[in-house]
């Protein structure tokens, strides 16, 4: 499986269990495993260098469990076979978000202007808070 120019995973690296599926199916619901979970070793890869499967695991980690595996479902479709699909694209889309390269955020001070609409606001809410005390008094 290419995933992005520089990475391939071998095919012999990602497991497919199938199981049931939940949702509308009717009859056929209880009697076919329909929902596809791809299961990728992220500690025992050899596809990705040491820098990527940090950053993979930074950024994935509410999909990888305690033994390091990337578990990836779907369960879209009442085919095994589209949700098998459906499955390795979104997985090749995780791992593509995970190793893209961020710009580094570029630091920018407020504008004047900006800094006086926020003192007028303060000044207005402030203004609308005392009449608010005041009118409190009378009653």
């Amino acid at each position: 499986m290419i995933v992005m120019a520089g990475l391939e995973i071998p095919d012999a690296e990602l497991e497919f269990v199938a199981s049931r599926s939940g949702g509308p199916g009717g009859q056929n619901v209880n009697k076919v495993s329909s929902r596809v979970t791809l299961r990728f070793d992220l500690e025992r890869t050899t596809a990705v260098s040491a820098e990527q499967r940090a950053r993979i695991r930074r950024k994935l980690s509410s999909r990888i469990n305690k033994d390091g595996v990337l578990q990836v479902s779907s369960q879209r479709t009442r085919s095994q076979d589209l949700n098998r699909e459906d499955v390795i694209q979104r997985f090749g889309e995780l791992l593509r978000m995970a190793l893209r390269e961020e710009k580094p955020r570029v630091e920018t001070k407020a504008t004047r202007s900006s800094k006086e609409e926020r003192l007028r606001e303060k000044r207005k809410r402030t203004e609308v808070k005392r009449t608010r005390a005041i009118k409190g008094w009378d009653e």
